[in-house]
């Protein structure tokens, strides 16, 4: 209701501006932009997780001392307006923009920097806690100075301020959080509740159904913000999604299927928007799970599986065959990384070796998905080739989630996109062996890999790091820690009356932009 009337009084203003009426035409048109995506958050607490479903309604409603470009090629200025880094690279200090405020109406203020980062850091069940390992000391001469002292020289660093999982929060919100629970729920309380300092600030969250987030009148950019408030509504189905995108039901859609881009692209009332990305999608191997932990059957596993050909069956020309961890044209990207050619007597000789007979794999899918239904049919097929029966195991995208991250899998259909230009952060999730996340809950360890992705943190000479994640790279493909399957762009689409809808590289999607027509 809100568009409809916002377009007739647009047009009311126009009529009267001809007629020399007192009206201005507005600058832009106001409203509540809906967009369909494929799941539900889980929490808005940005510690507590790594779902980007989670994090690209994060993005908009919290600030950061740092945040990454448009381009997502560099980092610049958010709720600092400026900074210095110390010639020896341990000393950062971030001066803070006057007057900033969380959606609440309280006042930020450096403090609130700290805590947020000490909180990230030290607290238990912090997803990302091992990136941040490095600050030593943050010191707060005064509400507008942020003073960051590491333990050494640290080349991402910068780059993981502008991660979600940096937001400054306010700490009276949570401290509130914590005493009203005891202790026990308050920061899982608070991601319910959340305060933040970005451009939306959360109206109504209903779970299983739609997220409702409203302008922020405190955002120190609000003057940018066109729209009146995003609604996510949580539809998982694809063609459903589709269907109710070309019924003008939602505005926009997320993930839309490979094999309905052309269609779409067709529809003079949408835009299709294939934006570049770090996007990689790969198969997770449950390293604990016998005889997944030797790396002869996960060889073996490599070898079954024709990637090109689901390549080819899924994507529709718009991917292409991954060969590294790190994505395509991404800072450090090995394009020469070596990989693992279809060859199913070589998979048959491997399995052989390794005394491997009659091996059932549980494949853990998400359903409703039409892509994971795809590459569920094909590996199943492929792999039944060798002698391995494979039991395809659909469940909705956010239980599927927790199955994975509670282990409780064999193989899983996953994908990737970066939230930092800086490798560290995936090397760090994905390879290094944390226990919190025990390398995307594979179970993956290698003594020689973590040496190498805490080199890369410290090495501040560019030609030395590169050469250390080529080494990462190589050294993870030799040990088959999961299936790369594919890079891909982004795909998304909208309506035509919606502007400047737009996802960057690190996935985030450009709503204080966006606006309604």
């Amino acid at each position: 209701m809100r568009k409809t009337l916002g377009r007739v009084i647009g047009a009311l203003a126009v009529t009267m501006a001809l007629l020399g009426g007192p009206w201005e035409q507005p600058a832009a048109a106001q409203g509540v932009l809906k967009i369909a995506r494929h799941q539900d958050s889980t929490t808005l607490d940005p510690i507590f997780t790594i779902q980007n479903a989670d994090i690209w309604v994060m993005n908009n409603m919290n600030g950061l001392l740092v945040r990454v470009n448009r381009e997502g090629t560099d980092v610049e200025p958010d709720l600092a307006e400026r900074w210095e880094i110390s010639p020896d690279g341990t000393t950062y200090t971030f001066h803070l923009r006057e007057g900033l405020k969380f959606s609440d109406g309280s006042p930020l203020t450096a403090r609130d920097a700290k805590f947020s980062l000490e909180r990230l850091r030290d607290q238990e069940g912090s997803v990302m806690a091992s990136m941040f390992s490095v600050i030593k000391s943050i010191e707060t001469p005064d509400d507008g100075t942020v003073v960051i002292t590491l333990n050494q020289p640290s080349a991402p660093f910068l780059a993981s301020l502008a991660m979600f999982s940096a937001a400054v929060l306010p700490e009276k919100a949570l401290a509130a959080a914590d005493n009203a629970n005891a202790g026990e729920t308050g920061d899982l309380e608070f991601g319910n509740n959340p305060v933040g300092a970005g451009a939306f600030m959360l109206e109504e969250w209903r779970r299983g159904e739609v997220l409702r987030l409203k302008k922020n009148p405190n955002y120190w950019e609000a003057d940018r913000v066109k729209l009146d408030g995003v609604e996510w509504q949580f539809i998982p189905n694809d063609n459903t999604r589709v269907l109710k995108l070309q019924a003008g039901e939602v505005d926009a859609i997320v993930f839309i299927p490979f094999n309905r881009v052309t269609e779409l692209q067709g529809n003079p009332d949408l835009q299709v928007h294939l934006d570049p990305s770090s996007r990689e999608d790969h198969i997770l191997i449950n390293h604990d799970h016998e005889p997944l932990g030797d790396v002869r059957v996960r060889h073996a596993l490599y070898h079954a599986i024709d990637r090109q050909a689901i390549v080819d069956a899924v994507t529709f020309g718009h991917g292409k065959v991954a060969n590294s961890f790190v994505p395509a044209g991404a800072m450090f990207y090995n394009p020469d990384n070596p990989d693992y050619p279809y060859d199913l007597e070589k998979a048959k000789a491997l399995l052989k070796e390794a005394g491997v007979e009659g091996l059932s794999l549980r494949f853990l899918l998400t359903a409703g998905d039409s892509v994971h239904d795809q590459i569920g049919v094909i590996v199943k097929d492929q792999l039944a080739k060798v002698g391995i029966d494979v039991e395809l195991v659909k469940q909705e995208e956010g239980q599927q989630w927790e199955s994975t991250v509670a282990g409780e899998y064999d193989i899983s259909v996953n994908y990737w996109t970066n939230d930092i230009i800086d490798p560290d952060q995936k090397a760090t999730f994905s390879v290094y062996g944390d226990d919190e996340n025990r390398s995307y809950y594979t179970g993956y360890k290698n003594p020689e890999v973590a040496k190498l992705v805490e080199q890369g943190r410290v090495e501040l000479d560019r030609a030395k790091r590169e050469d250390i994640y080529r080494q990462i790279q190589e050294i993870a493909k030799r040990d088959a820690h999961w299936i790369d399957l594919y890079y891909s762009p982004f795909r998304n689409a909208s309506r035509k009356n919606v502007q400047n809808f737009y996802q960057n590289p690190m996935g985030r999607f450009m709503l204080e932009d966006t606006s309604l027509q």
